[in-house]
């Protein structure tokens, strides 16, 4: 009788968080579905758009990373007002800001600036290029560390990479799913209503965070106790295993950290940035080279729509391939090696694009390996710090993490664009570089996971 009862609690549980998963995961993945796209999509606009404003690779990939100095900028006080005010109005603002700013890139072309820009040595396009993007960041600053804040409102560590994954999938599925629409409209929409192909896409892919920021702001509950469809029991269940999970940091003594100071101080939050840091490096150079990389494999210049089909390959394969590897570390609560491995496949994979990469076919399953286990390595790695973080440092701790990894979103598409311009396109010395990152975060796992099963 008491195994049956066990069992019922544990069906009754896995109804709740099922219950719970569907309810607000499609939202937020679907936020960050079109935030992906918004700050992606100009490694597709770069097809069309740098001949015609006479941007550079090094001008495109510095313009494409510095999105991330503005990013840096205001993460850690945009989580810190999320956690005052509330999710919902928030994120809502997040979303908002970020679809205007993406549809101002209509403008990129037209926008002057008097002596300002040749005094920095820019062209009026470069300039506003530089600026569009680092106001897209500031924009969007926030999004990503204020729903993983958000997702441990409701979801006990045992079960958060999972929960994690199915937000985070957003970013293979964007550029997989993104990819040939992006494609279609530059081939199909250029010179439509005079804008050109590029225009179209900054316009039309800007729309869906306006909408879903209105969307949120109606719609997402600040946490369990706003959440109406939540019976009593489920309500209980949620702050039952939210209190377990306290008492559980509580009981780890020193490993726990609640005081902003004592997050900053503590060795193993700037471990954790680091690794993600050099984890980023690699994941944005997929996100904002890609299209280039796939386009010189021999497809045809104008041939848009075939890119974005190439592309949406090893995105697709990554997208499975992280929530197989997310949901069998929550089933054996083992951290560790599904961390570790995973971002062994990048090495793998960035090795191949070194000195393998002249087959078309050897070049887009190095590319999907490299998606893979970046994209696994981070589901992973997210329950690893908010199982040493709680309180108002689990919103500083977070953000700061994640601030500091994006500045490897600059650091990577810059290193491809100079190393491309200074090689006459030869991209083996990056590939390289990113090869012993993804060792360094191997490492990095390694050491902060511990000895054994860690259970985040």
């Amino acid at each position: 009788m008491e195994g049956q009862d066990r069992l019922a609690g544990w069906g009754f549980e896995d109804a709740t968080y099922g219950k719970i998963a569907r309810r607000v995961l499609p939202l937020l993945f679907a936020g960050y579905f079109v935030a992906i796209v918004d700050r992606v999509n100009v490694g597709f606009a770069k097809l069309q758009m740098a001949g015609e404003l006479g941007l550079s690779d090094a001008v495109y990939g510095f313009g494409a990373g510095v999105f991330f100095f503005g990013y840096f900028l205001f993460e850690v006080p945009s989580n810190l007002v999320l956690a005052r005010v509330g999710a919902r109005k928030w994120i809502a603002r997040i979303m908002l800001t970020w679809g205007a700013v993406s549809a101002a890139f209509v403008f990129l072309g037209h926008l002057t600036w008097g002596p300002l820009a040749p005094a920095l040595g820019l062209t009026d396009p470069e300039f506003s290029f530089y600026l569009l993007r680092f106001v897209l960041g500031v924009a969007e600053a926030g999004f990503f560390p204020g729903v993983i804040l958000y997702l441990t409102y409701w979801f006990p560590a045992r079960r958060r990479a999972h929960a994690v994954a199915l937000f985070i999938i957003a970013i293979p599925l964007a550029s997989a799913v993104g990819a040939p629409v992006s494609g279609l409209i530059l081939e199909f929409l250029d010179g439509s209503a005079a804008l050109r192909g590029w225009q179209w896409l900054f316009l039309l892919e800007a729309l869906p965070a306006i909408a879903l920021g209105l969307v949120v702001l109606a719609k997402l509950p600040d946490g369990p106790r706003g959440a109406r469809w939540l019976s009593a029991g489920e309500l209980a269940l949620v702050e039952d295993r939210l209190a377990e999970d306290q008492a559980a940091k509580a009981g780890a003594g020193a490993g726990h950290r609640t005081a902003l100071r004592a997050v900053l101080l503590d060795w193993r939050i700037w471990a954790f940035a680091l690794a993600d840091f050099l984890r980023a490096i690699i994941n944005n150079t997929l996100n904002f080279w890609m299209p280039t990389l796939v386009q010189e494999l021999g497809i045809d210049k104008r041939a848009y729509l075939e890119v974005g089909l190439v592309t949406a390959i090893p995105w697709g394969v990554a997208a499975i391939a992280m929530v197989l590897i997310a949901r069998s570390s929550d089933r054996t609560g083992e951290r560790r090696w599904h961390a570790a491995l995973s971002i062994m496949l990048s090495f793998a994979g960035l090795l191949m694009l070194s000195f393998a990469a002249h087959s078309p076919v050897v070049s887009v399953i190095a590319l999907a390996l490299v998606a893979t286990g970046a994209m696994a390595w981070l589901a992973i790695f997210w329950t690893m710090p908010t199982a040493i973080l709680s309180g108002a440092a689990a919103a500083a701790g977070i953000a700061w993490i994640n601030a500091l990894s994006q500045l490897g979103g600059f650091v990577g598409p810059d290193l491809l664009g100079r190393v491309r311009e200074s090689t006459a396109g030869d991209n083996t010395p990056a590939f390289l570089a990113m090869a012993a990152c993804a060792l360094a975060v191997a490492g990095l796992t390694l050491l902060l996971a511990g000895q054994g099963k860690t259970r985040a």
